[in-house]
């Protein structure tokens, strides 16, 4: 008996395990193709991913020429592969997992803008919450229009004008730590190097933590280093720690009519409150969330453009906001977005 149950668990383990990595695959693959949407055929198992692995492999010591702007043949070289050869819109294995890649405007604009949650967001795994929270990055439905409600007065155009002058403050700082280096060198050395990418880091960090927190963004600030040392390490509890004590600085100094504060904190905190009243429309958790993602995604961003602005001509220097918007058209801050087609 005890056999005959053993027998029946593995044949039945075994047709599960067939059904998912080879019928369904494979029936996947042939209605794609009644619909003419090709790709890289499926590989028992690993799907592409090897294929994945070997191109980018092959392109990661290749260093792009100044003049060119085709970064995707270095950073993705499998979806440059399979454009070239398939189309703006193919059929790629994650393993046994299809995966539809969609370079087509409409199709894209069709996704992004439905309603009807037939397209889910991808579950981010456990180790990128921690790091940026369950923000706006990644809620949907009534929940993301809660967090929306919260957030969006702080990022309203007069709200981020009144910033101007804090993040001009934290450039010129920038600036004389230069020219400071520069007066040093004497005479005799006309030119120095400068890492302009770490430069840029921690200016936008500087940036942040003053327009995110105020007068607290020293506090801000040990959350930022904390937040890039959470990506190679766990520290969600001096993270979350931080920040609280921070709100709850804040939320006492509102019980004292001294407000919220003008900073981004201060103005979701306000708007949190919802009038003054009891009743709040996010938890302290979505809160601390909310400050992850726009201190992640804040610092993560900007800082990767300006040192691009390096091999601009100087006729270019007067449009300094057109420049800006051709290097965020030429590198994206987000190269690719993932969905869920519903049913899962």
């Amino acid at each position: 008996m005890v056999a005959a149950a053993v027998a029946v668990v593995a044949l039945t383990w075994l047709w599960a395990a067939l059904v998912q990595l080879v019928w369904r695959p494979y029936a996947a693959a042939r209605a794609f193709t009644r619909q003419g949407v090709r790709g890289p055929a499926y590989r028992f198992f690993v799907g592409n991913n090897e294929e994945v692995k070997a191109m980018r492999a092959a392109t990661s010591g290749v260093t792009l020429d100044l003049r060119s702007h085709d970064f995707i043949s270095r950073v993705m070289p499998h979806y440059r592969a399979w454009t070239s050869r398939y189309g703006k819109v193919f059929l790629s294995w994650y393993g046994s997992k299809p995966t539809l890649c969609v370079g087509d405007y409409d199709m894209v604009k069709r996704v992004l803008s439905d309603r009807s949650g037939l397209y889910a967001k991808t579950d981010p795994g456990p180790e990128i919450l921690a790091l940026l929270g369950m923000g706006l990055v990644f809620t949907e439905g009534d929940d993301w229009a809660r967090h929306r409600r919260v957030v969006h007065p702080a990022f309203a155009m007069d709200k981020l004008k009144s910033m101007t002058g804090t993040m001009a403050a934290c450039a010129a700082e920038v600036i004389g730590a230069w020219a400071a280096r520069a007066a040093a060198k004497g005479n005799n050395k006309k030119f120095f190097t400068i890492e302009v990418g770490q430069q840029f880091q921690e200016l936008t960090a500087d940036v942040i933590s003053h327009t995110a927190f105020g007068s607290s963004f020293r506090q801000g600030k040990e959350v930022f280093l904390a937040q890039r040392e959470l990506q190679f390490i766990r520290l969600e509890r001096k993270v979350r720690g931080t920040l609280m004590e921070i709100i709850h600085e804040r939320l006492a100094a509102a019980k004292e009519s001294r407000g919220y504060g003008t900073d981004l904190l201060g103005l979701m905190l306000e708007a949190n409150a919802a009038g003054g009243g009891k009743r709040v429309i996010m938890s302290m958790d979505e809160i601390i969330d909310e400050c992850k993602t726009f201190f992640f995604a804040g610092h993560d961003t900007p800082h990767i453009a300006p040192p691009h602005l390096g091999h601009v001509p100087p006729w270019h220097t007067p449009g300094v906001t057109m420049v800006l918007y051709e290097t965020l058209r030429l590198y994206g801050a987000v190269i690719m977005v993932g969905r869920v087609a519903w049913p899962r």
